[in-house]
């Protein structure tokens, strides 16, 4: 299948702005193709960024059948533009499909149409230090019927936008508020898929903890409400010294592309990894021995998120005095540093954008 290619002409481009805000300014251009069980997917096309005209009775507005990816292109020192692990990214969106009973999509192809998308918008890749181009591939069912059940048609579409530095003040650590009452997702049901009704499932948490001054919600398992699952929107690691221990995948944990990346690259730094059920009560314990002398987040948008502060039933645990540590430190370095150009890519994860 070909893409139809229709760019805006170059004088009719915007530049990107010096100033963003994250998800609220988009590049020019967007991929779309369009799947119905009899054609299968056709009409690939790259055309001006636009507005969606839907059926008001389309699937996805009703029974929120509908899966997403986060990814980043990130400029280089010397201008180039690089993915970091794309075919992963469209790998576990195919997961993500199955699961939401939604088409696949080919990996080889749409990582060409993304590369297509990103040639004619390249010029919104920022160059300042720590920003990047944040890429969001999207699939909706948009089947016009109330009646419950898969829909027999569906949107795919990848938009970009240009996000800043996370870190903007430094690398902070950040505090963490462990759920007691609410969790995220289930074993069995939808939560190693990326689908937004995992995520809007965590705001009414995120609200209330935000409230009492709080940055991320930690969850725990729907089962025994004791085993540590994510924290906010990233997986968490524990760091005992050398040793890196993160919740091993149970079926309600996303299968993270950062977390993969860490266990994969920490032996090379000197570190050992570990995948295991990790109990809150033990994690506590170990705080307060000074065994974990490191904890942090681990995702796209953040690479690595230092813990500095854990409150359980309103009693706050702190790690490593609140400070970052040079674990974290370490493999924010060797990961931003692969992704930007600045170390060497041992791992082959780096695919370069051929502008």
């Amino acid at each position: 299948m070909s893409i139809d290619i229709k760019p805006l002409a170059v004088a009719e481009r915007n530049a990107c702005p010096a100033e963003f805000s994250f998800g609220e300014v988009f590049a020019d251009h967007m991929f779309t193709q369009t799947y119905d069980v009899n054609q299968k997917w056709s009409n690939a096309e790259i055309k001006p960024y636009q507005t969606l005209q839907l059926d008001p009775s389309a699937s996805v507005l009703h029974y929120g059948q509908e899966i997403f990816e986060g990814m980043k292109a990130y400029r280089t020192e010397k201008g180039d533009i690089h993915l970091f692990r794309p075919r992963e990214n469209f790998k576990r969106f195919n997961r993500s499909a199955a699961r939401m009973v939604m088409p696949e999509v080919d990996v080889d192809f749409h990582l060409n149409a993304l590369m297509e998308l990103l040639k004619i918008d390249n010029k919104w890749v920022p160059e300042k230090n720590g920003t990047s181009l944040y890429i969001r591939p999207t699939m909706i069912a948009t089947g016009a019927k109330l009646g419950l059940g898969a829909s027999d048609k569906y949107l795919h579409f990848i938009i970009t936008g240009p996000a800043g530095a996370y870190f903007k003040d430094g690398f902070a650590p950040v505090s963490v508020y462990v759920a007691d009452k609410y969790r995220r997702a289930v074993v069995g049901g939808v939560g190693e898929a990326k689908t937004g009704g995992n995520y809007a499932a965590s705001l009414y948490m995120s609200e209330d903890v935000a409230a009492r001054g709080y940055s991320q919600v930690l969850w725990l398992d729907a089962i025994h409400g004791k085993y540590i699952e994510e924290v906010g929107a990233m997986n968490i690691c524990f760091v005992y010294g050398d040793h890196i221990v993160t919740p091993k995948l149970s079926g309600s944990i996303l299968p993270g592309i950062t977390r993969d990346s860490i266990l994969q690259l920490a032996p090379t730094l000197g570190y050992t990894v570990s995948e295991e059920q990790v109990a809150i009560e033990d994690i506590l314990a170990d705080i307060k021995s000074g065994k974990i002398t490191e904890a942090f987040g681990c995702g796209t948008a953040a690479v690595i998120s230092p813990v500095g502060q854990l409150c359980w039933k309103d009693v706050d645990y702190f790690i490593n005095d609140n400070k970052a540590g040079e674990v974290s430190r370490n493999l924010y370095d060797e990961l931003t540093g692969i992704q930007y150009g600045l170390r060497e890519d041992k791992f082959g994860w780096i695919e370069k954008v051929e502008c």
